[in-house]
C-alpha cells in the first residue's frame, strides 16, 4: 500500500501556472516545485515570470518562464509548445490568471472606476469576460491535448468565494471617501469558472483527466486596518488568509492525494461561506 505522504509527491510531473507571477500564483509555483514538479511560470508580466523562474532555478528546481496573454489563442498555443519543447509533457494546469479588482494599497482606485453596477462600462465587462472566462477556456482547450495523448492530466481552476455568494459591498465602503463596489464581472466570471470546471470533469469522463476548482477566501496583502477589520468580521476564523494558506489545498488537488476527486470545488475561505 502507498504511504499517505507519497501521494503528495509530484516527482516527474510538469505543472503550468497561468498568472504564475501573481500573489497566489507565485505561492502555487513554489509549492508545486517543492513537491517535485518542473514548473512553467506563465504570466502577462514576462519580467516577473522570468524572475520567479530564475529564483526557482537558484533553489535547485526546474522551471521555465513564458510571457503570454491568456486571451490570445496564438499566445496560448505558444505557451503549450514551449512547455512541451522544454519538458516533453504537461501533467498539471493551474488556471490562476484573472482580473481581480483588489482593494489593497497597491491596487485600490487603480482602475479609476467605482464599480457601481448602474454605470459599469461595457468595455470593462467584456475585457473581464475575455480574461477570466475565455482565457481559462483557451488554456484548458490547449493544455488538454497533450494530456489526452499522455492518458492523464489534472486541471485546477481558481475560483473565489464571490463565485458562490454575492459580495458584501459593505466591506468596501469608507466613511468620508468615494463609494467603492466589488464589480459585477467578478462574481459572474467566477461563477462561470465553476461551470467550466464541472463541464470539463464530465466531458472527460473515462479519460483519466480530472478537473477541480479551488476557491480561496480573501488573502491579506497589506490591506488597511479598516478593510481587514471589516473582512475579518465576516470570516468564521476571524481573519484574512495568509498568502501561503492555499498551498496545501492546491497540492492536494494537483497530486494523487485527490485521485478520487473531479468536478468538485475545494473551498478555503476561513468559513466565509458557512454563515
Amino acid at each position: 500500500m502507498t504511504h499517505i505522504t507519497d501521494l503528495f509527491t509530484l516527482k516527474g510531473k510538469v505543472a503550468m501556472v497561468t498568472g504564475g507571477a501573481g500573489l497566489l500564483g507565485t505561492e502555487f509555483c513554489r509549492t508545486l516545485a517543492r513537491a517535485g514538479a518542473s514548473i512553467v511560470v506563465a504570466d502577462l508580466k514576462g519580467d516577473a515570470a522570468g524572475a520567479l523562474a530564475g529564483s526557482l532555478k537558484d533553489e535547485g528546481f526546474s522551471a521555465l518562464a513564458v510571457a503570454m496573454d491568456v486571451t490570445d489563442p496564438h499566445s496560448v498555443q505558444h505557451l503549450i509548445a514551449a512547455a512541451l519543447e522544454a519538458f516533453g509533457r504537461l501533467d498539471i494546469l493551474v488556471n490562476s490568471a484573472a482580473l481581480d479588482p483588489k482593494f489593497d494599497p497597491e491596487h485600490i482606485q487603480a482602475a479609476g472606476n467605482s464599480g457601481a453596477f448602474e454605470s459599469y462600462p461595457l468595455e470593462a465587462w467584456n475585457q473581464a469576460l475575455n480574461v477570466n472566462l475565455t482565457g481559462m477556456f483557451l488554456c484548458c482547450q490547449a493544455a488538454v491535448r497533450p494530456m489526452l495523448d499522455q492518458g492523464q492530466g489534472v486541471i485546477i481552476n481558481v475560483c473565489s468565494t464571490y463565485g458562490l455568494v454575492g459580495p458584501d459591498q459593505r466591506i468596501y465602503q469608507r466613511k468620508g471617501k468615494p463609494t467603492q463596489y466589488k464589480p459585477v464581472y467578478y462574481s459572474v466570471t467566477k461563477a462561470g469558472v465553476l461551470g467550466l470546471t464541472r463541464y470539463l470533469a464530465t466531458y472527460y469522463a473515462g479519460k483519466n483527466i480530472r478537473a477541480n476548482a479551488l476557491t480561496p477566501g480573501g488573502v491579506y496583502n497589506g490591506h488597511d486596518s479598516a478593510f481587514v477589520q471589516a473582512y475579518s468580521a465576516r470570516a468564521v476564523l476571524g481573519r484574512m488568509a495568509n498568502r501561503d494558506e492555499m498551498n496545501g489545498a492546491l497540492l492536494f488537488l494537483a497530486s494523487d492525494a485527490s485521485s478520487y476527486m473531479t468536478g468538485a470545488n475545494l473551498v478555503v475561505d476561513g468559513g466565509w461561506t458557512a454563515w
